[in-house]
């Protein structure tokens, strides 16, 4: 439905969405209230309420996906939930309705709403009667959300709103071949349309030269095509819109930067440039972090590199940036991990790996990355929920 890769929707997007249900599922039923210390004569309850009535309004990138994180937890703490998809991926998320029709769940519990942003999200964030309303998207649009809260019923807000995400190379990194693979899936996994997309590689000035020659001797194997095809690994962009705007931020890195490949859209698709939204995978090279591209995010199979010699210089250069979604970091030293990872403010540091994390973890962010709450793991059940003290005198 967005262009992504159907191996990709597969092996990835409808199986984990499955996966968070079940968890989501299982995991109401081992969460407990709390009895605090109190006098003999009396009785202190801690407990959760459901919010009521939850909205969501979910992205593009991944319409099945990003609807299960929010819709699983809300409806297994007793609320009821509607749901604003992306105006560009509406299908995904009706049929989601429909199955839960299917599965038995009452009619009222699980609603879709489709439309615009400025007409049917705008009502959802300002309906006097939608209690908490959580949102995946541009930090634009986020912001617009919270003014809407403000300016109406003052609605619990969760936010998601993308990011930056760095990829730190350390000179003591070994394995080069497992590095430049896990560069690669954080780079372009999704076609870069991706929250945590690790658009940002630093890497220690020892190392840029043989692992920037890994990462060019793995782009062909990254074919650029019909997602309809299993040997796909990219796809296009969701829109001539959105294409345009990557195409922008290309251009501008290459009047800034050093080009390495790509930079261009994919000739062997199309060659009508007005309807081509198919681009090749990019590396651009001595990038500085000042550079529009490489504090934007392009949402793009754009990988900006930049260097760095100390320890302090690379955790400047991955928090340099006004987001802090996810990070990744590669190196033997087990203290410099430990370190290094609690100093990146990013709410999903990974170590040796490209990774979020899994079902069972949160997800969310620092900084305009996120705002209150969390996707995923026990912690997203307590956004839809209430804190209640309840105090008996026996």
């Amino acid at each position: 439905e967005g262009g992504k890769p159907i191996i990709t929707t597969l092996e990835g997007d409808i199986a984990e969405s499955a996966n968070v249900i079940r968890f989501q599922a299982e995991t109401i039923g081992k969460l407990y209230d709390q009895i605090p210390s109190s006098p003999a004569d009396q009785v202190g309850m801690i407990i959760r309420e459901p919010v009521g009535v939850c909205g969501a309004i979910t992205p593009w990138n991944f319409p099945v996906q990003m609807a299960v994180w929010k819709m699983a937890p809300a409806l297994a703490t007793g609320n009821t939930m509607v749901i604003k998809p992306s105006e560009m991926t509406t299908l995904s998320c009706l049929r989601l309705a429909e199955l839960a029709k299917e599965a038995g769940l009452p009619d009222g519990v699980l609603n879709v709403v489709t439309g615009y942003g400025p007409t049917a999200g705008e009502a959802l964030t300002r309906h006097m009667q939608v209690d908490m309303c959580s949102f995946t998207g541009s930090g634009t649009t986020g912001r617009l959300v919270l003014q809407a809260s403000a300016e109406s019923n003052l609605k619990r807000i969760a936010l998601e709103c993308g990011g930056k995400s760095p990829q730190i190379i350390f000179a003591d990194a070994t394995n080069l071949d497992h590095v430049a693979d896990n560069i690669m899936d954080g780079a372009y996994w999704n076609m870069g349309e991706n929250c945590s997309c690790g658009a940002r590689l630093i890497v220690h000035k020892s190392l840029k030269a043989a692992i920037l020659q890994k990462l060019v001797d793995r782009i062909p194997d990254w074919k650029v095509g019909d997602p309809l095809n299993v040997h796909t690994k990219a796809g296009p962009m969701i829109s001539q819109t959105h294409t345009q705007k990557v195409m922008g931020y290309m251009e501008s890195a290459k009047q800034q930067a050093t080009l390495v490949v790509g930079g261009s859209k994919t000739l062997e698709m199309s060659d009508d440039e007005a309807t081509n939204n198919f681009i090749d995978l990019t590396i651009f090279d001595n990038v500085e972090t000042g550079m529009d591209f490489a504090q934007e995010e392009i949402f793009g199979p754009i990988l900006s590199i930049l260097t760095f010699d100390t320890e302090d210089e690379a955790v400047f250069l991955a928090n340099d940036t006004k987001y802090g979604l996810a990070a990744s970091l590669y190196t033997t030293d087990l203290s410099r991990a430990h370190r290094v990872a609690r100093q990146i403010k990013a709410g999903a540091v990974s170590i040796n790996c490209f990774s979020e994390g899994s079902l069972a973890t949160p997800f969310g962010g620092y900084k305009e990355s996120g705002f209150a709450g969390r996707d995923n793991g026990v912690h997203a059940q307590e956004q839809y929920t209430e804190l209640k003290t309840i105090w008996m005198q026996l």
